[in-house]
């Protein structure tokens, strides 16, 4: 299966700049997308509707943040929100579930330099998340949530890393809560699992790649899929918004054959 997360800052500038030609082409079967900043009924355009998906949008009427699940296959359940109170308000999460898979979309808050209150509501996002998997890493059923951390992992994962010693998103208090994800509860950063290259950015703040790039977009597997990840990329030729497309290829059915055993 070929799973694909991208961060938008907006699906209508995304689509403007040619995002769903290149999806059309990815041969995908789950595209997660992140801050999409509409609400569903205000997408008129049949582009947004591919005929080869079935499309989930979890919105809010401020028409920020916003995350969607494109399924090729249709799935059994979508589930919006993680019981987060007020972050579920903001539309930060949705999950599409299959018979023995998961696939959530994610899009965690931000925080300011200087700012307590929005550090404080980042610390209090990502202790709900770590919580929320600790829970269900122990259901029957594979997990890859996909999405915008907002967080640097490695100094690997920043370029010119010593000059971000103290940023928000790099910070060690941050990079600490990556590290109880992925050691604590035994979850794999997938793209790492493909991909070990020091030069590997997803997102460019300034907008231009090349240039003060940072590696803030995951594909977060429970520990089953370890061993499944067969490829992993980022997309860097074309540019629809400022974070590049990432792509996993899993060896993965998503709808095996219905006589299989379920481990």
């Amino acid at each position: 299966m070929r799973v694909i997360s991208f961060c938008a800052d907006g699906i209508k500038q995304a689509a403007d700049r040619g995002f769903y030609e290149w999806m059309a082409d990815q041969e995908a079967d789950i595209i997660c997308i992140q801050d999409i900043r509409t609400e569903e009924y205000k997408l008129r355009d049949d582009r947004y509707f591919p005929s080869d998906f079935n499309a989930y949008f979890f919105d809010n009427p401020e028409g920020t943040n916003g995350v969607a699940v494109y399924c090729r296959d249709l799935p059994k359940a979508i589930m919006t929100g993680l019981g987060f109170n007020e972050f579920d308000m903001e539309a930060r999460y949705m999950q599409a579930d299959f018979e023995r898979i998961s696939f959530g979309s994610l899009l965690a808050p931000p925080a300011i330099l200087g700012d307590e209150k929005s550090m404080a509501r980042k610390t209090q996002f990502f202790q709900q998340l770590h919580d929320h998997l600790a829970k269900i890493r122990h259901k029957r059923r594979e997990f890859v949530i996909c999405g915008n951390f907002q967080i640097a992992h490695q100094a690997r994962d920043v370029q010119d890393s010593a000059q971000h010693g103290n940023t928000v998103g790099f910070t060690d208090v941050e990079r600490g809560w990556m590290d109880q994800m992925l050691m604590d509860l035994g979850y794999v950063d997938a793209f790492r699992a493909a991909i070990s290259d020091d030069d590997e950015f997803s997102w460019w703040p300034d907008g231009t790649m090349g240039e003060n790039g940072w590696r803030v977009d995951y594909q977060i597997v429970s520990q089953g899929l370890r061993k499944s990840v067969e490829y992993a990329g980022i997309l860097k030729s074309r540019s629809f918004s400022s974070h590049g497309p990432v792509t996993v290829d899993y060896d993965y059915e998503i709808n095996p054959d219905e006589n299989l055993p379920i481990y």
